[in-house]
């Protein structure tokens, strides 16, 4: 006789692919996997993509990604819903209009530059994530590269951190983590909502291999606002894996590797 197990908290991915598996949605899937929730993917893009950058990308129509969608939310369900990669206008705009239909918190990772410097988001789509992708999210999960392109603003310390998530808020998101990984000193990320501040520290790991951290962090929240966890919670829980996955980020090709997602399994 079968033995009946419990369904996991179900995710939904909504990115482009890393044909090189360490970020996009390869990096949110095998996230979901190690956080005991079971993943599900809308495809975007498709990029060739390995440890040296990104040598070519290309959109997925927008019927194409919102079939995928409706495939999935209408017949399985989600619990949470994470996005990434959304390169043009339509795209954003057509995925804004998808989740404005799902009851389902969202973290949004307005992804708009690779670990590499290559551009991922034209700049023709950046008021559509302003004004209505970001007004759909639980919670924002921008780079200070992504906080320049999106307010203007260029952040070289903690009080630029806290004038950039002000005015990241402005544009509707509920919550919102900068995330200051590219300022000297100690990893600082700073969650708010307005009210009240979450100051995130960890060690800066001596270890150059971390491509996919910004898809694994905005994953990670995911499957913790999936299983019922308040954002706080949700975040300080993210935090702390990517600590991990980044101290146990390995080498691969000549270039970035990426961060271990198994890490917490991984023989040692």
């Amino acid at each position: 006789m079968a033995i009946p197990t419990a369904v996991p908290p179900r995710v939904l991915t909504v990115a482009g692919s890393d044909s090189g598996g360490g970020a996009g949605i390869q990096a949110d899937l095998k996230t979901m996997l190690a956080l005991g929730t079971h993943g599900m993917s809308v495809l975007t893009a498709v990029t060739a993509q390995n440890s040296l950058g990104v040598q070519g990308a290309w959109d997925l129509p927008v019927e194409a990604v919102r079939a995928q969608y409706r495939s999935v939310v209408d017949d399985i369900g989600v619990q949470a819903v994470k996005t990434g990669m959304l390169s043009s206008a339509a795209l954003v705009d057509a995925v804004a209009g998808l989740l404005a239909g799902t009851d389902a918190p969202v973290v949004v990772d307005p992804v708009g530059v690779s670990k590499h410097g290559d551009a991922l988001l034209a700049a023709e789509a950046l008021d559509s994530v302003r004004t209505k992708l970001l007004p759909a999210a639980t919670v924002a999960t921008p780079n200070l590269d992504e906080v320049t392109q999106l307010t203007g603003i260029t952040v070289t310390d903690e009080r630029g951190m806290r004038r950039a998530a002000a005015e990241m808020l402005s544009y509707g998101p509920r919550w919102v983590v900068i995330k200051g990984g590219h300022l000297p000193g100690e990893a600082v990320d700073l969650l708010t909502d307005g009210s009240e501040e979450h100051w995130l520290r960890a060690p800066r790991h001596d270890n150059r291999h971390t491509h996919g951290t910004g898809c694994t962090l905005a994953s990670a929240i995911a499957c913790g606002l999936a299983k019922g966890q308040d954002v706080p919670t949700a975040v300080h829980g993210a935090k702390a894996y990517v600590t991990g996955a980044i101290e146990a980020g390995f080498a691969l090709g000549g270039g970035i590797g990426p961060v271990d997602h198994g890490w917490r399994t991984r023989a040692r």
